[in-house]
C-alpha cells in the first residue's frame, strides 16, 4: 500500500471496467513531469505506487520529479520491477540457489517457505538446444532428442521449481528464445495486478500500472520494443528481485536518440541496428538509458523496435527503450492479446502522458543524437566486436586487413593474400546437402557430409575429401557456420523472409551453399517456421542446407556443435583461420566455435549469401556467388528481394492465427517434458553425485550477523588483462575441453567426452563453473608476457621462479596459504552477456578486488552481489601507465569500517596509486559488508520473521 503522499492515487474506467492507478499529472502544478522522457515517467509511476516512507520516499520522489538532465548521476531511488525473466543458462542457477537460500533458512531457524517469489518469475529453456545434426530434414528431431538425453537432470530440477515455487512458471525446451516469447507472449506493456487495491473510494480495484521486468538475459532489452521497461541483470540481482527486494539504482542519465526518414531499398533492419550501435558505443552511453523518438519511429515497424531495443547490451546502454504508440497496440493485437488488453494499454497511455504519435512534444534529454534512416547501408560487424560495423561494400577489404593479425608473419603480407579462393571455386560439389536418413542417439559426428581426410599441400589450401568422393580446398577466411540464429533477428520477419525469398531466388538459378559451410537454421518461435511454411518457402531454405535445427539460441550462445570431423581436423592441423556468418548479437572470441578464430554478423538474408559465396574473401556486392545451370555468373543483386515482395510475402505469410496457436497451453510442453520425474517437497534433496546440480557453498555455516570486512593485505595477481575482457572470457558458456580443469573434474566423475554438454549447460554445479573461469581458449593473460592463450598463470608463492599452471590450480593452491587475489583489466572490464558466472566464479577463485580502467555495468554490479570489489583506476591511469607487471604483491587499504571509501589507496610494492572504489549506491555498501546480495537477502528475511 502507497503512503500516497501527492495524491496520486485515483481510478481509470476503461470497457467498463474501473482499475486503480497512480496519476503521474498529480505532481504536474509543482513539476514540469510532462516533459520527463517516457523512461523515467514510467520509473516516477513506480515510486509512486511502491512508495512505503522507508525503503521509497517522498524526497525520492522529488528527486526523480525534478530530475536534471545533465547532472551526473548521484540521487539513489529504488525500483521495483513488476515481474522477472529468465533463460535457462542463468535461470538454472538462479532457482539453485533459491533452493540453497531455503536450506540456509531452514538451518538458521527460519521459515524456508519465506523463500518464494514475490513477483511474477518466468523461466523460457532457450540455451540448451546445440547444433549437433545440421542440413538433414531430421536435424530437429534429433537435436531435441540429443538436448533431452543431455539436460535430464537439469529440466528434472526446473519441473521440481515450477511445483515447488509460487508463481514461477516454465517455458518448456523447444518452443522459442526468451526474448522472442516475451515479446509475443508474456510482456503486458501495461500490467494488471487483480489483488484488492487500497483505494479509498473503491476498495478491492486491480491495479493497473506500467510492465516492468528485469532479466537474467542482458538482451532482456529487445521487450524495450514494445514500451516495456526493463533490462538485464546477473542471476543473483534477479533471484533479490523475485523476493521482493527493491532494486537500488541511480537515477540515470537519458539519451534521446531521434529518428528520420525511412530505410532505404535493400537494407534491412541489421543493418539499421549496427549504425545504431556503432554510433551509440562511439557516443559512450554505459550506464545510461537510451530513448527513440522522432517520425522516424513510427516509420518503423515493431519488430524493427525490438531488434534495436535487443541490441542495448551492444551499445553498452541500460535500456533502449520506444515509448507505446499506435503500432504497439497494433502488434499486440496481432500477436493475439485480447481486445480488452489492448484497449487497457491505450487508454492508461493516452491518460499518463505515454503515448507517443506525430504530435508529441519532445522530452527533454540529457543529450540526443539523430539518424537519417535514408543514409542506412547494408553493413556486417565483426570478426569479434558487435559493435564494429563495416559497410558491406568494404567487408572482403577490412577482412584481408583483419585477417593479417591472424596469421603468422611470413603469411601476413599482401601477396600471400592475392591467390586465395575465387568467388567461386571450381572444386565445390554444388550438390544439396542431402543426409536424409533418420539418426538418432549419438551418431551426430556428421561423417555422411565430409570424410575425415585432410592434409596440408601447397600454400595454405588444403584438400578436403567429401564423403560422395569429391575433393574441395578449405582455405583462410573460408566460411564454415552460417547460421541463422538468435533472438536479435528471429523475431523479426522481413529479414526472416528476405532471407527465404533470397534462398528461393539463389536455388531457381541453380546455387547451393558450398560444401564445407555447416548450415543452421534456428527460429526464435514456431510461428516463424508456420509463415515459412505458408510462403512456401521452407523447402527453398533446406536446400541450401538450412533445415530447422531448433528452437533457441544455438549459434549465438556458442551451441553451434561440432563441425564435421575433416573440417575440424583441417583447420586444427593447419591452423586455418576459419569464420561464420550469424544473424546475433555476439561474435566475441572463442564464443562461436572453438574452431573458429573470426565471426561476423549480419542479416539473415546475408548469412544465406555467405553459405552461397563460402568465404569472406568474395565481395558479395560485387563478385558473382557461383554460376547458373549454364554456366553465367550469379550476382546477389539479380536475387536479392526487393522490399515490396518482403512487405508482400508478410502480408500474404504471417497471420495473427499463427501466434495464438503457437502459444496455447505453451507451459504443458511435449511428451518427453510431461514425462520428466518431479521431485515433490519444499526443498530439494541435493544428489552428492550429480555433475548438473550442486548445492552452492555461499551459505555454508553464514552467520546470522555478517563478519567485520578487512583491507586487502599481501594479494597476488591472479591474471593481467587487456581491454574488453567479456564474460565469455571470465566465464565461458560453450565447449568444455577435456584436458582443462573441468573437463579433468568431469571426467574423474565418470563423464564421458561425448556427454561434457557446455559451461552454460553445467552453470548449476559449482565444481565445474569455477574450474571453467577464466578457462576462456581465447583469454590472453599478460602476466609474464609469455603465457599461452587459455586460462593460465602464473603461481607467484613459491620458493622458486614462478612457476606456469591453469588458473584454478594456481587459486586452489593461493587459497590453501590464505593468499587473497586480484584481477586487473582494462578498459570496458565485463562486457557482454550478464553472466552471474563470471562473478560467482571469480569470488569462488578467492580474488578479492579487480582492478579496471572501466567496467560495463552488469559485472560491476554482479561483482558487488558476490563480495568482490571492484576497483577503477584513476583517469589516465592503467597498468601499463603505472608499470604494473602483475608480479608485485598488493595491499588495499582503508577498506575496514562501515562504508568503503570512494578513493582507496592500492600499494603494490615500492609504488602506490588511488582507485575509486565502484561502489556507487548506498545498498551496494549493504551487500558488500554482507559478503554479497544473497547473504544480505537471507540475514534480512530471517530478521523479518
Amino acid at each position: 500500500m502507497s503512503t500516497n503522499s501527492f495524491g496520486a492515487r485515483a481510478s481509470l474506467s476503461v470497457g467498463g471496467r474501473d482499475y486503480e492507478i497512480y496519476r503521474l499529472d498529480a505532481l504536474q502544478a509543482r513539476y514540469d513531469v510532462a516533459r520527463l522522457p517516457f523512461s523515467l515517467k514510467i520509473l516516477l509511476e513506480n515510486l509512486l505506487r511502491n512508495e512505503d516512507g522507508e525503503t521509497i520516499r517522498a524526497q525520492d520522489i522529488e528527486a526523480l520529479a525534478t530530475w536534471d538532465a545533465r547532472a551526473e548521476p548521484s540521487k539513489e531511488i529504488a525500483f521495483t520491477p513488476a515481474r522477472v525473466v529468465m533463460q535457462d543458462f542463468t535461470g538454472v542457477p538462479a532457482v539453485v540457489d533459491l533452493a540453497a537460500m531455503r536450506d540456509a533458512m531452514s538451518a538458521m531457524g527460519g521459515d524456508p517457505a519465506k523463500i518464494n517469489p514475490l513477483v511474477p518469475a518466468e523461466l523460457v529453456i532457450d540455451h540448451s538446444v546445440q547444433v549437433d545434426e545440421f542440413g538433414t530434414r531430421y536435424a530437429f528431431e534429433n537435436n531435441a532428442a540429443l538436448e533431452f538425453e543431455r539436460n535430464q537432470e537439469r529440466y528434472e530440477f526446473l519441473r521440481w521449481g515450477q511445483t515447488a515455487f509460487d508463481g514461477f512458471e516454465v517455458v518448456p525446451p523447444d518452443t522459442g528464445i526468451v526474448h522472442q516469447v516475451n515479446l509475443e507472449f508474456l510482456a503486458r506493456t501495461i500490467f494488471v495486478n487483480d489483488r484488492p487495491s487500497s483505494h479509498p473510494t473503491a476498495p478491492g480495484l486491480p491495479q493497473a500500472y506500467p510492465d516492468t521486468l528485469v532479466g537474467t538475459d542482458s538482451h532482456t532489452t529487445m521487450v524495450n520494443g514494445l514500451g516495456v521497461l526493463g533490462w538485464g541483470v546477473g542471476g543473483i540481482e534477479a533471484e533479490a528481485a523475485m523476493l521482493g527486494q527493491p532494486m537500488s539504482m541511480l537515477i540515470p542519465q537519458v539519451i534521446g536518440f531521434k529518428l528520420t526518414g525511412e530505410l532505404p531499398e535493400g537494407t534491412t533492419a541489421t543493418d539499421l541496428v549496427l549504425t545504431v550501435t556503432e554510433k551509440l558505443r562511439q557516443r559512450g552511453v554505459v550506464g545510461r538509458f537510451v530513448e527513440f523518438y522522432g517520425a522516424g519511429v513510427s516509420a518503423l515497424p515493431l519488430a524493427d523496435h525490438a531488434t534495436i531495443g535487443n541490441m542495448s547490451p551492444e551499445f553498452g546502454s541500460t535500456c533502449a527503450i520506444f515509448p507505446i504508440d499506435a503500432e504497439t497496440i497494433r502488434y499486440m493485437s496481432f500477436t493475439g492479446r485480447s481486445a480488452e488488453q489492448c484497449a487497457l494499454v491505450e487508454a492508461y497511455a493516452r491518460e499518463q502522458g505515454l503515448w507517443h504519435d506525430a504530435d508529441s512534444e519532445e522530452p527533454t534529454f540529457t543529450e540526443t543524437l539523430e539518424l537519417d534512416l535514408s543514409t542506412v547501408v547494408p553493413s556486417i560487424a565483426g570478426p569479434k566486436r558487435p559493435q564494429d560495423r563495416i559497410a558491406l561494400a568494404d567487408a572482403a577489404t577490412a577482412f584481408r586487413e583483419a585477417l593479417k593479425g591472424y596469421l603468422p608473419e611470413q603469411d601476413g603480407e599482401d601477396d600471400a593474400l592475392e591467390d586465395t579462393f575465387p568467388a567461386s571455386d571450381p572444386t565445390a560439389s554444388q550438390e544439396p546437402k542431402n543426409g536424409d536418413a533418420p539418426r538418432h542417439g549419438h551418431d551426430h559426428q556428421h561423417t555422411e557430409h565430409v570424410a575425415a581426410t585432410a592434409v596440408k599441400t601447397n600454400g595454405s589450401a588444403v584438400p578436403v575429401t567429401l564423403a560422395d568422393g569429391t575433393e574441395t580446398e578449405l582455405d583462410h577466411g573460408h566460411v564454415v557456420i552460417a547460421a541463422i540464429t538468435s533472438c536479435t533477428n528471429t523475431s523479426n520477419p522481413s529479414v526472416m523472409l528476405a532471407a527465404g525469398l533470397l534462398a528461393r531466388n539463389a536455388v531457381r538459378r541453380g546455387l547451393r551453399s558450398k560444401p564445407w559451410v555447416k548450415t543452421s537454421l534456428a527460429p526464435g518461435s514456431k510461428v516463424v517456421t508456420e509463415y515459412y511454411e505458408r510462403a512456401g518457402l521452407t523447402g527453398d531454405l533446406e536446400a541450401l542446407g538450412f533445415h530447422l535445427v531448433g528452437y533457441g539460441c544455438t549459434t549465438c550462445i556458442g551451441n553451434s556443435g561440432p563441425l564435421p570431423d575433416a573440417i575440424s581436423k583441417a583447420i586444427n592441423d593447419n591452423d586455418l583461420t576459419a569464420t561464420s556468418v550469424l544473424s546475433g548479437n555476439r561474435n566475441f572470441e572463442g564464443r562461436i566455435s572453438p574452431d573458429v578464430k573470426m565471426n561476423y554478423l549480419a542479416s539473415p538474408p546475408l548469412v544465406v549469401a555467405y553459405a552461397l559465396a563460402g568465404s569472406m574473401h568474395v565481395d558479395v556486392l560485387n563478385d558473382s556467388l557461383g554460376e547458373d545451370s549454364d554456366g553465367n555468373p550469379v550476382y546477389l543483386r539479380e536475387i536479392w528481394p526487393s522490399a515490396a515482395e518482403v512487405a508482400q510475402t508478410i502480408e500474404q505469410a504471417v497471420q495473427s492465427d499463427m501466434f495464438r496457436k503457437s502459444y496455447d497451453g505453451v507451459y504443458a510442453g511435449d511428451e518427453r517434458w510431461r514425462g520428466l520425474e518431479v521431485a515433490e517437497g519444499d526443498s530439494f534433496a541435493w544428489d552428492d553425485t550429480s555433475t548438473y546440480v550442486q548445492n552452492p557453498p555461499y551459505f555454508v555455516d553464514l552467520p546470522r550477523e555478517p563478519k567485520p570486512v578487512t583491507d586487502i593485505v599481501g594479494a597476488r595477481v591472479m591474471a593481467l588483462l587487456g581491454d574488453s575482457v567479456t564474460t565469455d572470457h571470465i566465464s565461458p558458456a560453450g565447449a568444455i575441453k577435456p584436458d582443462s580443469p573441468a573437463g579433468r573434474y568431469l571426467q574423474e566423475h565418470g563423464v564421458e567426452r561425448k556427454d561434457f554438454n557446455s559451461y552454460g549447460a553445467r552453470r548449476g554445479n559449482h565444481e565445474v563453473m569455477m574450474r571453467g573461469t577464466f578457462a576462456n581458449i581465447r583469454l590472453k593473460n599478460q602476466l609474464g608476457g609469455d603465457l599461452p592463450e587459455g586460462g593460465n598463470t602464473y603461481y607467484l608463492a613459491g620458493d622458486g621462479e614462478p612457476e606456469q599452471m591453469a588458473i584454478y590450480d594456481a587459486s586452489m593452491k593461493y587459497q590453501e596459504q590464505g593468499i587473497p587475489l586480484v584481477v586487473i583489466g582494462g578498459k570496458e572490464y565485463g562486457s557482454g552477456s550478464s553472466r552471474d558466472w563470471a562473478a560467482k566464479g571469480t569470488n569462488l577463485l578467492g580474488v578479492r578486488a579487480v582492478i579496471a580502467e572501466s567496467f560495463e555495468r552488469i559485472h560491476r554490479f554482479n561483482l558487488v552481489g558476490m563480495g568482490v570489489l571492484p576497483l577503477q583506476f584513476k583517469d589516465g591511469d592503467s597498468a601499463a601507465s603505472l608499470g604494473l607487471t602483475g608480479f608485485e604483491t598488493f595491499t588495499i587499504a582503508g577498506i575496514s569500517g562501515d562504508t568503503v571509501p570512494r578513493e582507496l589507496t592500492v600499494k603494490a610494492d615500492d609504488k602506490e596509486f588511488q582507485v575509486v572504489a565502484r561502489i556507487d549506491t548506498p545498498k551496494e555498501q549493504r551487500y558488500y559488508r554482507n559478503g554479497g546480495i544473497l547473504q544480505y537477502v537471507l540475514r534480512e528475511l530471517l530478521a523479518a520473521a
